[in-house]
């Protein structure tokens, strides 16, 4: 198992209750920096509930019990303040939800909201948050247009470039291609790939491919359980475990 990398979360002995039943079991690992890790496994079996920790998302939620530890860049993210921490961890969400007005306001939306009034800089920041998510050349001359007039695919990459315009260091992606054709797919999947030079990826993905084309570690959660993490080519070519080799190679899942 790889370890000779700086890593950005650092999870110890988590686990997740939704009331008296158990969601997560005894998760131990960590997630490297500026890398693209994917969660894969068969539905149910913890992926997203797990990433919905990593920006205490799950504090949402009433009746859910975490105990563990999870360390964002050392420090105990219960110690950071939730806006702070969703600042510096974003979330892209399995379907679009671009807000209901213009694309541009879209992107700057959270900049406003923590008090960003200067007009150069918000245009800047739109327009370098657009690029880096490879639809500027699409959207420049109506930025003004409502963003529910996009495709799909383009809602999707609007949103990325909505967590982008933050300046986060992890941007978490909860099956952000599920709702998308084949081309926006793969365009998804190449902007990820470019992200990461920037940003630390966490994706949960159903599609065993994706996770094989583009990430660099992948952890195989099996109810509720990290069964086996290891690089993505490992975890593909040469799992240490059978669960593992029978889920990637469809004997189960």
């Amino acid at each position: 198992m790889a370890t000779n990398m700086e890593n950005i979360f650092e999870i110890k002995d988590l686990n997740l209750y939704y009331g008296k039943k158990q969601a997560l079991h005894n998760l131990t690992f960590n997630l490297p920096a500026q890398k693209v890790t994917a969660l894969i496994g068969s539905s149910g079996s913890g992926k997203s509930t797990f990433i919905r920790c990593l920006n205490r998302m799950n504090d949402l939620i009433d009746n859910v019990t975490i105990d563990g530890t999870i360390l964002y860049e050392g420090e105990n993210i219960n110690s950071i303040d939730t806006l702070q921490l969703r600042k510096r961890v974003g979330m892209v969400f399995q379907k679009p939800n671009p807000f209901p007005m213009s694309i541009y306001e879209n992107v700057i939306y959270g900049p406003k909201c923590q008090g960003e009034k200067d007009k150069k800089k918000l245009e800047k920041l739109a327009e370098d948050s657009l690029r880096k998510a490879a639809l500027w050349d699409e959207v420049k001359d109506r930025l003004n247009d409502s963003a529910m007039a996009l495709s799909g695919g383009q809602q999707q990459r609007l949103c990325i470039a909505r967590a982008i315009a933050m300046s986060p260091d992890v941007i978490l992606m909860d099956e952000p291609t599920s709702a998308l054709d084949p081309i926006a797919t793969a365009k998804i999947e190449e902007l990820i790939e470019s992200l990461k030079k920037d940003f630390s990826i966490v994706i949960v993905t159903h599609s065993m491919q994706q996770a094989a084309r583009i990430s660099d570690m992948t952890a195989f959660f099996f109810m509720g359980e990290l069964i086996e993490y290891d690089t993505t080519d490992v975890i593909f070519s040469n799992p240490s475990k059978k669960e593992t080799e029978d889920y990637v190679t469809g004997r189960f899942g």
